[in-house]
Order: structure tokens, then sequence, then C-alpha cells
């Protein structure tokens, strides 16, 4: 056969492939644009170390969160009994681990406790800070973007404590990128008062 026609036919034949495989597999939805973090305001230097016994480390626990807040969108709420999710607004991972990263670097940064974040030592720690994620959500109703988390620190000895910390930032357009920046924001300003709160 003529290496031309040889050549035209085995190119045709993919071209017939990739025609029919294309009704057949689906890639997902085109990727977003950018995708959404929070960063932590307070961080520890470069070549920051800390030691201490590993009892007495604090656990910085993921938080539980609702089924809403259990996907990486940023919820809207639109009245008392509806909510949407807003669009555009993709978050690199679910909000309750992007939430206990900014909360562990803060206490880490602010506080005096040798935090621990290694599944294998956080067993062993005496104090956790568990809780819940209420809301990191976006308002429509106020223009607000509002982070609301229920703490609960167990320390040896059996005592818990336990405490509500809210933040709102007001007065935020409903867009991707203005409410990330507020939902970071009012994250921090939640982070700092739990490290307070902790010691």
């Amino acid at each position: 056969m003529n290496p031309f026609k040889s050549t035209l036919v085995a190119l045709t034949a993919a071209a017939a492939l990739s025609t029919s495989l294309a009704g057949c597999i689906s890639f997902g939805p085109d990727a977003p644009e950018q995708l959404l973090t929070l960063t932590p305001t307070a961080t520890v230097p470069s070549g920051y170390s800390s030691e201490g016994q590993v009892a007495n480390a604090l656990s910085v626990e993921v938080p539980t969160v609702a089924q809403r807040l259990n996907v990486p969108r940023i919820p809207v709420t639109t009245s008392d009994s509806t909510l949407a999710y807003l669009v555009d607004a993709v978050w690199v991972e679910k909000p309750a681990e992007l939430f206990r990263t900014v909360l562990s670097e803060t206490i880490r940064a602010k506080g005096n406790r040798l935090v621990v974040a290694d599944e294998d030592l956080e067993f062993a720690a005496n104090t956790r800070l568990s809780g819940t994620l209420v809301a990191m959500e976006y308002d429509a109703v106020t223009s607000s973007a509002v982070v609301r988390y229920d703490a609960v620190l167990e320390m040896a000895g059996g005592r818990v404590l336990t405490q509500r910390f809210e933040e709102r930032v007001p007065g935020v357009l409903p867009e991707a990128t203005a409410v990330g920046a507020a939902l970071n924001q009012a994250t921090n300003a939640v982070a700092d008062r739990v490290a307070e709160w902790v010691g």
C-alpha cells in the first residue's frame, strides 16, 4: 500500500474513533477560572520550631459541618428557608479543611501551645480543639460574609469548654472574589479570638 494512503487511512480511523468516544466520555464541567482559598494573616516565621511533650500538646481537629458546607462552594442564604450557591465561587478544598489550616497556624503563631496536626500525634494530645463550622457563607439579605464556629475545648481530666465565635463583614458585593476575600477576613478574625481563648 502507498505509504501516503496508509497514513491517511490511519488518521481517518483515529479521527473517527475520537469522534465516537467524545459522545461517550465526559471529563466533567469546565474548570473554573480561579479557585478560592483561605490564608492565615498570622504565621510563624521561617525556621520556627517548638518542642514539648505530645501529651501536653494541642490537637486542632477538622470541624464538623452541615451538608451545605460539605462541598467546595459558598452557600448564599437568601431567606430563612432558602439558599443557593454563589456563581463562580469554588474553594480549592472543602471549607472545613481550609478553616482548620487557618486556625492551626493562628494558634501556633499567637498562642503558647505546641500545636500538632499529624494524625498519629493528634490522638496522643490531652487537649483537643474540635467543634462545628456552622457557617461560612454569604448572607444576601444583609450583603455580609459570615463565619460562625462553635468551638469545643477538651482538656485533661475531662473538663470541657464550649464557646461560639462569629464574625460578619458587611457591605460585600455578591461576587466570587469579593466574597472570598471577606470570608478570609472573617475567618482570620474568628481564628484570632479562638487563639486568645485557648491560650
